[in-house]
């Protein structure tokens, strides 16, 4: 397995923000984090590529959004905020080595954060950064590939991972604040602690569950249900809103 992510830019204080208040970002600390986070996939035991392409662009760290991986195909995002359209440029050369390429063209904008993988099923945010444009593009490439690709809507988040992500065993951790259980009919559904609402983006990687540190009641709960646990301390990207799986793109060996 290969987690590629990339370095925060030093403008990462001037990053999006759309559901999170704008407050102080150390640069400082948010590399030391980022060191972490890559260390700690490396005990989960991926291979960490850590690129330094898009420096000059202040959500560059948040890789995840500039692609969708599939098994047998990377289609480049159409990004939904303007300042970061030339994203996945960059990231395209790197994605090409492992991957045939395909891609979104705007006017449908479509972003990874809003695309939960569970088996064959592509779940789809329909977010303020995913038209329905871009669903539909998405699908038009996923179905040569025997992916079925369902529409969800969201509210009060920017993208669907930040209310739903999937466990190793597919279940759907989610938080029913932001996203409607009934709208993910054929799944079960693990709730999040209402003290806990930014937990349900957690990172599977084999049978291990990643997840920030702030979450101990949710870290618990995935405990009981038989995963082990791996946390890290995410704190300056969560003020840019930023999660556990914003910061890789991980692509499974053929």
């Amino acid at each position: 397995m290969l987690a590629i992510t990339h370095i925060p830019s030093p403008k990462l204080s001037r990053c999006e923000l759309t559901f999170v208040a704008r407050t102080a970002i150390d640069y400082r600390r948010a590399l030391l984090q980022h060191e972490a986070y890559c260390r700690m996939l490396r005990e989960c035991g991926a291979e960490v590529r850590v690129l330094d392409v898009n420096r000059d662009f202040p959500d560059g760290v948040f890789i995840e959004d500039t692609a969708i991986i599939l098994d047998e195909v990377a289609v480049l995002a159409s990004m939904g905020a303007e300042s970061r359209r030339a994203e996945p440029a960059g990231i395209e050369p790197v994605l090409r080595k492992y991957r045939e390429v395909q891609r979104v063209e705007f006017p449908a904008t479509i972003e990874g954060g809003d695309v939960v993988r569970v088996g064959q099923t592509l779940l789809v945010g329909l977010s303020s950064r995913t038209n329905p444009a871009g669903l539909e593009a998405l699908a038009a490439i996923a179905v040569f590939h025997n992916y079925r690709v369902r529409g969800v809507p969201i509210r009060e988040c920017l993208h669907l991972k930040s209310a739903c992500t999937a466990l190793p065993d597919g279940r759907l951790l989610i938080n029913p604040a932001w996203v409607n259980a009934r709208d993910l009919a054929g799944f079960e559904t693990v709730p999040v602690p209402e003290s806990e609402p930014w937990a349900a983006d957690v990172l599977s990687i084999g049978d291990i569950v990643c997840m920030a540190a702030v979450y101990p009641r949710t870290a618990e709960a995935i405990a009981k249900l038989g995963f082990t646990v791996q946390t890290t301390d995410l704190s300056e990207f969560a003020k840019a809103e930023g999660g556990v799986t914003c910061l890789s793109l991980i692509l499974e060996s053929h």
